[in-house]
């Protein structure tokens, strides 16, 4: 994409005239002079002259040429940008904000059908369970089966292991499939998963347990029930099967296939990765799921909800349940009520498809930190002349900056940021490869943009943890130690985010009267298979 001209006051006319007034001098020393005199008009004529020269030029240097009229250095911008993103990160105002958090909280706790909503699992593994379970994972590109042992905490063996996994490929052919013919290919693959030899009557089971750990939105009915929802991306499952029950859309397949297996428990990601953590470490009460999309778990009393969030829950479900673990979707909070946003905050959130419907999301999930350096890196190219003044292929299309390329800017050691600057031109080339400031100011902008997310991160985690704290009649001071279990590209591989996050975090609980180190960031390995396994496990405690 090559800039916009200039928006010209002068003619061709002008040019011209300058031209026919130096044939009136023959003289060397006049010659000089008109010379001199011609170069003084053009500096008071650049417009003129860029919209009647420049045209003739090819475009890419008609762009490198017009941006020398850049409107501020560099470095002024950069600072700028240091000065946006780094005034919040002031430990006081995370606190306002967690602050601001927690007043959402609120009414959402009391009515809402789209956040802070429980589950039907209320118990938490002791990490003493023992068993052999078939975890399913159903994810918008893998369904992955595995047969997960859980050993509990017998010496010299792993707590979890994974006996066996195959993994299946969802491609476009599989997204095509309507109705039941998607979960006749899942019970498919689950006999291809389960006739393995080696896995035959593993642990003398003749029937296996399963979990199913499933990314998409369901209406859940019981710990082994819920109604499919619309599961997007591009999948016809739900044709003709929209509002019927999960499992038994992919148990009645598996009956007319004999298949030893019984589905005993359905679970989503959050979930999931907060029952895999606390099998090992019982200290667990928080999941944060953090990569393209954003959600954390949590697991409350169940009196922190209103109990108009049960209807429908069964008497003997009520009695027994003193916690429940509850999807808070904390992507919906935030907004600039409670975050302060910069101009490429608004600019992101104004030309989304959903505006304010994810504002937190919006701010640091995997998504959107590619977007804002984007946003910046645009602005940059047309006001400070980055690149030259050239915006780099793509560069211009939204969403076309993915987290991956700005986390391998951050990483490169290499002499000049040789490797990103390589890495840069081949996946978004210029007329001429991106200079060693050129990458550097995108690195700088990078960096900014993600230890802003991580702040606001901890600021989110300090919320629910406030929220938890109180709702068990607790204080910071006597609340204790706390495990999360993480799980997700960015708050797992992003470079230094969980380290950040956990930084700022120890600030805030600190702050808040809690002991050093109150609360530790656990990445969860495998989370899905893991968690979907424990969930059948805590069915039978």
């Amino acid at each position: 994409m090559t800039l916009p001209e200039p928006h010209c006051a002068h003619n061709a006319n002008d040019l011209s005239a300058v031209e026919s007034r130096s044939r009136w001098y023959k003289k060397p020393m006049l010659d000089f002079w008109q010379s001199l005199l011609a170069a003084l008009e053009r500096l008071a004529m650049l417009p003129s002259l860029i919209h009647s020269v420049l045209p003739s030029l090819p475009s890419r240097k008609r762009t490198r040429d017009a941006v020398r009229t850049h409107e501020r250095p560099m470095d002024d911008l950069l600072r700028e940008i240091q000065r946006l993103l780094e005034a919040p990160l002031d430990p006081e105002k995370l606190l306002h904000m967690s602050g601001r958090l927690q007043d959402q909280f609120s009414p959402k706790l009391q009515a809402s059908d789209i956040c802070m909503l429980p589950s039907y699992n209320h118990k938490l593994p002791t990490g003493r369970e023992q068993g052999t379970y078939l975890a399913l994972d159903v994810g918008g590109s893998t369904f992955r089966v595995a047969v997960v042992e859980l050993n509990g905490q017998q010496p010299a063996a792993k707590s979890m292991r994974i006996v066996s996994m195959k993994s299946f490929k969802i491609d476009e052919s599989v997204r095509q499939l309507r109705g039941s013919q998607f979960f006749d290919w899942m019970a498919e693959r689950i006999e291809t998963a389960i006739s393995d030899s080696q896995l035959k009557n593993i642990n003398g089971a003749t029937t296996f347990p399963m979990g199913l750990a499933w990314s998409f939105p369901v209406e859940q009915t019981s710990t082994r029930s819920g109604n499919l929802l619309a599961m997007g991306k591009g999948f016809r499952a739900t044709e003709d099967t929209l509002g019927q029950d999960l499992s038994e859309l992919i148990m009645a397949p598996c009956r007319k296939r004999n298949l030893p297996v019984r589905l005993d428990s359905i679970v989503n990601d959050s979930s999931a990765t907060l029952l895999s953590r606390a099998y090992e470490d019982p200290a667990t009460r928080f999941a944060v799921i953090l990569g393209t999309g954003f959600n954390i778990a949590v697991h409350l009393p169940t009196s922190t909800l209103a109990s108009s969030k049960y209807k429908g829950y069964p008497q003997k479900w009520r009695d027994e349940a003193t916690h429940v673990l509850v999807n808070t979707e904390l992507s919906m909070f935030g907004g600039k009520t409670v975050f302060p946003m910069t101009r490429w905050d608004e600019q992101l959130n104004e030309a989304h498809v959903r505006p304010d419907f994810q504002p937190f999301e919006h701010m640091i999930s995997g998504r959107y930190l590619g977007e804002l350096v984007r946003l910046i890196i645009v602005e940059a190219v047309r006001t400070a002349g980055l690149f030259g003044g050239e915006i780099p292929d793509k560069l211009s299309q939204a969403y076309s900056l993915d987290a991956g390329t700005i986390a391998a800017l951050e990483i490169d050691e290499s002499k000049n940021l040789a490797n990103g600057i390589a890495l840069f031109q081949s996946r978004h080339p210029t007329s001429r490869p991106p200079t060693y400031n050129d990458i550097h100011f995108v690195r700088q902008v990078s960096q900014l943009v993600a230890h802003r997310a991580a702040a606001f991160l901890a600021a989110g985690i300090h919320a629910l943890w406030m929220l938890r704290t109180t709702s068990e009649g607790l204080t910071p001071e006597t609340a204790g130690k706390m495990a999360i279990g993480c799980n997700g590209s960015i708050i797992e591989k992003y470079p230094l985010f969980r380290e950040l996050c956990q930084s700022h975090l120890d600030e805030l609980t600190t702050a808040s009267g809690a002991e050093p180190k109150s609360i530790s960031l656990e990445v969860a390995v495998e989370s899905a298979i893991f968690g979907a396994a424990v969930a059948v496990c805590c069915l039978e405690a």
